[in-house]
């Protein structure tokens, strides 16, 4: 992903240009939400931004190290509830990754803990599976196109 072309889409799928999107927030200011941290935490992945996304994660659970060198794919995501009460904030998102020839999914029901002012991501309890899209199915990387006419060819 070009990140100086300002008019390239968010890898979020928020529909906004990254430099209106999650570029903010990977350039250090405070996200607004736990479900802005997570769609900025998202395109992090897609982006291999391992810097943010230890400075985001919680020093509780935070790992000393990340390597996103072998990490898939990641063409979409879904974000499915997110809420806020006070300090804490849950989102539950489904990605979706390219693996191999084939595609999967990782889900996870998140939780998000603000502390001076920040939105930090705490835990999450993750789940992993096949995804098997039918021809007629929407394409998983988030084109809105049928998967016969999208990925299905490549």
């Amino acid at each position: 992903m070009d990140a100086t072309n300002s008019s390239v889409l968010c890898p979020c799928g928020s529909a906004l240009g990254y430099a209106r999107c999650c570029q903010p927030w990977h350039l250090g200011q405070p996200a607004s939400a736990p479900e802005a941290l997570m769609r900025s935490r998202y395109s992090a992945f897609v982006m291999k931004n391992a810097e943010y996304l230890l400075a985001t994660w919680h020093a509780d659970t935070r790992p000393s190290k990340l390597d996103l060198e072998d990490s898939p794919e990641w063409p979409s995501l879904q974000v499915i509830s997110a809420s806020e009460e006070g300090l804490a904030g849950k989102v539950h998102f489904r990605a979706f990754y390219r693996a191999g020839e084939g595609w999967g999914y990782l889900e996870e029901h998140s939780d998000f803990i603000k502390e001076g002012g920040r939105w930090y991501y705490l835990s999450g309890d993750t789940s992993e599976g096949q995804l098997k899209p039918g021809r007629n199915d929407a394409c998983p990387c988030g084109s809105g196109r049928k998967y016969k006419v999208c990925c299905l060819r490549k």
